[in-house]
């Protein structure tokens, strides 16, 4: 389908500032019989989601539009790394063009190895232990509005001790006055 671009990222999870370097990656939930598939982009500066689209399938138009919504909030000479795994989806050639055309390097995960995009799935098992299990759901399209507002939580209120009690929201913002 495509080729493997090189482990840029190195499992270097920091960022000195925002739009440094992001991770992305798809998880599936099941409800109810059928499937919702999740691909955010997180910025490793502070931790916030920056992007995320939702899909009853994996097909391309998830992480292209997602791709899409993550560059329409880059301020104009913020040019992250973008972080993925070998998915088809991040080797798929309009992926590809579009990362060049808008000047981000794009890095993955050696093969097989999780630990490469640890930040992003760590992200997900937040949002499946903090969110998901702890819910029932009767749709999909219930699920999806939750994780609108989980996300949208995760952003603005939930504070982590690694960025002095701040939310990633609120980190980014002290940063820019600072």
């Amino acid at each position: 389908m495509g080729k493997a671009s090189p482990n840029l990222l190195a499992r270097q999870f920091d960022a000195d500032h925002p739009n440094q370097k992001w991770v992305t990656d798809v998880t599936e939930f099941k409800v109810a019989g059928e499937k919702l598939y999740l691909s955010p982009v997180l910025d490793l500066f502070s931790g916030e989601i920056v992007a995320y689209q939702t899909d009853t399938r994996p097909r391309y138009a998830l992480v292209g539009s997602m791709l899409e919504q993550a560059l329409e909030g880059l301020p104009g000479t913020a040019k992250p790394m973008l972080h993925s795994d070998q998915g088809w989806h991040y080797q798929y050639p309009d992926y590809r063009e579009r990362l060049e055309k808008a000047g981000l390097k794009q890095s993955m995960s050696r093969k097989g190895n999780c630990l490469d995009n640890a930040t992003m799935e760590s992200f997900f098992g937040t949002l499946k232990s903090e969110y998901f299990y702890r819910e029932r759901f009767d749709s999909v399209a219930q699920l999806k509005a939750g994780l609108d507002e989980y996300i949208r939580y995760y952003n603005h209120d939930r504070i982590k001790m690694k960025l002095g009690g701040l939310s990633p929201v609120a980190y980014r913002a002290k940063s820019a006055m600072a």
